[in-house]
């Protein structure tokens, strides 16, 4: 198993960038495309993911001084934010995780043969999302069994709400053929946007507030293009954080560049995708019902381009800063917090039909709950990270524990019976 787990890390390791080529050049010679066809498919998805990830980090890179100056202010707080990596590296240290991918990918390839489910989830960087609630139910109840079958049913359960979601999805990002598959943000700030857009319906005035980027480009011509809100939003989180004229220009300019270059990054990993789900559903058509249609399940990231998510991501910085220092008994200082927020964002924003006073409303509320989610569960996650073999110190945390909803249950479950 050690062997198997060794392999499954050397996949990881060289990223998606380079192993999404290659999945997906297999999955196109499987569908029965031509080998040229399979291996340009296989590069356009990879180029483009490739593109997503330097204009996500390009993104990140331009807020960093504003984020470095937030963690300054956070000196006096207890609880360390270790960040998603560091949780999700833990994740790979229990003794189940080899096993479990295997099952995952063998089950989800069972599934699809006997027409229970139409999604392929490639997204193997993401199992991360199934791997850490088993970690923290191994951890919390010292169950190698418990821990395995939470991972495993989880995977399914992604791939139930995968399904759900992909109608909503391709209408609101246009990725037709495709869905995502990311387990924390399908069942929770998806469900959770759904019921915070029912909530605003039945609020008088708000519900006929409509601040979609495409009704207020109409009215303010190019002040509302997407590239002006970047360049308008940067600066303003350059001027909140006492930066250098040089410094918050170039906020400014880096996060109106990514602005653009995302949805251009996407475009080109369509191309890819639209090909090979062409051939999923030609070759598939023995397997599922006439009006289905092979999905390929995705990481959220591809819905990072839209701009009514990002420019609320851009918002909620300082916003989770201040709430910091609001919410009673507070030990957490989300420094972590404000590169993850880019990430539950955008089904928020789907649910909210691109309105980005209903999108900025319903994170704030979410982002409240991840924020005391991280805080009220830190022993659990000091817990995980224990048994895993890291060594901490003190309390220590992660925003998982706020946006993911099996995290959020089995750490509850534990308190009141463990």
């Amino acid at each position: 198993m050690d062997t198997i787990l060794n392999i499954i890390q050397v996949i990881l390791n060289v990223g998606p960038a380079v192993m999404l080529p290659v999945v997906m050049f297999i999955l196109g010679l499987v569908f029965r495309m031509k080998i040229g066809e399979a291996i340009k498919t296989g590069l356009m998805v990879g180029i483009g993911f490739q593109g997503l990830g330097l204009a996500i980090d390009l993104l990140l890179n331009s807020v960093n001084p504003a984020i470095e100056y937030y963690a300054e202010l956070g000196q006096g707080f207890t609880t360390v934010d270790v960040g998603w990596a560091a949780v999700g590296a833990a994740s790979w240290a229990v003794p189940f995780s080899a096993l479990a991918v295997l099952l995952i990918v063998g089950i989800n390839i069972l599934l699809i043969i006997t027409g229970k489910t139409t999604v392929i989830n490639v997204d193997i960087w993401n199992f991360i999302h199934l791997l850490i609630p088993g970690a923290l139910a191994y951890s919390l109840f010292d169950s190698f069994w418990l821990g395995l079958i939470v991972t495993v049913g989880l995977s399914i359960v992604s791939l139930y709400f995968s399904e759900k979601i992909a109608p909503q999805w391709q209408k609101y990002f246009g990725m037709e053929g495709t869905t995502v598959s990311t387990l924390s943000y399908i069942t929770f700030a998806w469900p959770f946007g759904i019921l915070g857009n029912k909530i605003i319906d039945q609020i008088p005035k708000l519900k006929d507030i409509d601040l979609s980027l495409e009704a207020l480009e109409e009215r303010l011509g190019v002040i509302a293009d997407p590239a002006v809100i970047g360049l308008l939003t940067g600066i303003l989180l350059g001027v909140l954080t006492n930066q250098e004229v040089q410094v918050l220009l170039s906020m400014g300019v880096g996060v109106s560049a990514a602005l653009v270059l995302l949805p251009r990054m996407v475009s080109v990993m369509m191309e890819g995708l639209s090909s090979i789900g062409q051939a999923a559903r030609t070759f598939m058509d023995k397997y599922v019902k006439e009006d289905d249609q092979i999905l390929i399940g995705m990481d959220v990231a591809l819905g990072v381009a839209d701009p009514a998510s990002n420019t609320t991501y851009l918002l909620l910085i300082p916003i989770s800063i201040g709430l910091a220092f609001i919410i009673p008994n507070m030990t957490y200082f989300p420094v972590g917090l404000l590169t993850t927020i880019i990430y539950f964002t955008p089904l928020i924003a789907m649910t909210s039909k691109g309105n980005l006073l209903r999108t900025l409303i319903i994170a704030f509320f979410f982002n409240l709950i991840v924020m005391v989610g991280a805080n009220a569960f830190a022993p659990e996650v000091t817990s995980m990270m224990q048994s895993a073999g890291i060594d901490v110190d003190g309390l220590v945390t992660d925003s998982f524990w706020g946006y993911s909803l099996p995290n959020i249950i089995i750490s509850i479950i534990s308190r009141l019976f463990n």
